[in-house]
């Protein structure tokens, strides 16, 4: 199963330090618990870590309307960081960068993708469902923050991208 959906026209590419300003707006709108930019730095120096922006052309040029953070180790893709522009969001962006994800974990022999969601994340699981991810856990009080659980998704690579 497919997750690609109609979505704007945008461009994907790898993200830079440049970027983090808007994405640390982004991720201060998206998350109760935001990532500091000091961990996207991080991330973008790490080997096994891939960065990617979602970009939309603005009058004041390309705009960074999303961005998606993820590891390959050994055999998976994991999941670490996925959020949208508020005002962009249900118009196919985060599908757009889960395919993505999926492509580059494919060109890199990775065999599954997995991901940590929050229990009550109903928008992001019907996003990884759609996607082709199944719940395969939990892992009680995950998050330090609410202490909620987390659903534990997976995805086979070869699945997700027929």
């Amino acid at each position: 199963m497919s997750c690609k959906e109609d979505a704007l026209s945008l461009i994907i590419d790898g993200m830079k330090k440049t970027d983090l300003p808007e994405i640390m707006a982004i991720e201060r709108e998206s998350f109760l618990s935001p990532w500091t930019a000091n961990m996207f730095k991080r991330e973008l120096n790490l080997e096994q870590s891939r960065c990617l922006c979602a970009r939309v052309q603005s009058d004041g040029g390309p705009l960074v309307v999303g961005y998606i953070v993820f590891w390959l180790i050994i055999d998976e893709a994991h999941l670490h960081n996925l959020a949208v522009r508020r005002e962009y969001r249900k118009q196919g962006i985060a599908s757009r960068l889960m395919e993505a994800m999926n492509n580059i974990a494919g060109e890199n022999e990775m065999i599954f993708q997995t991901l940590e969601v929050r229990a009550s994340n109903v928008d992001a699981i019907k996003l990884y469902r759609k996607c082709g991810f199944v719940v395969k856990g939990v892992r009680p009080l995950y998050y330090s923050d609410t202490h909620e659980d987390a659903l534990i998704m997976w995805a086979d690579i070869n699945a997700v991208s027929e």
